[in-house]
């Protein structure tokens, strides 16, 4: 037994560096809350992020656009309440259809 223990620890003396940097490796690598895992992670959920941001800001672009044009055409405003709320002009009848069963 005690040739043993004695062979463990001549194991250890002589790879004692070689230890160290594995478990700081290990430590650093997986166990930390800066791991590289963690550091996958983040990254992916930053590309998430980026495409929504360029989704909103082709929706910003394109409500701005739709702004300047019921600005400038008052007729458009007409347009869209009919297209949306179903309202209808004085003089008009409204049909919708719909597929639903």
């Amino acid at each position: 037994m005690k040739k043993i223990t004695g062979l463990i620890w001549n194991l250890l003396r002589q790879f004692k560096y070689v230890i160290v940097v594995f478990l700081g490796v290990l430590i650093v690598g997986f166990v930390d809350e800066n791991s590289f895992m963690q550091r996958f992670k983040y990254e992916y959920q930053i590309e998430e992020l980026r495409s929504e941001i360029d989704k909103y800001m082709h929706r910003y672009e394109a409500d701005s656009k739709r702004l300047k044009e019921l600005e400038r055409n008052p007729g458009e405003i007409s347009k869209i309440a009919r297209e949306r709320y179903f309202m209808k002009a004085d003089d008009e009848d409204i049909f919708v259809l719909s597929d639903d069963e």
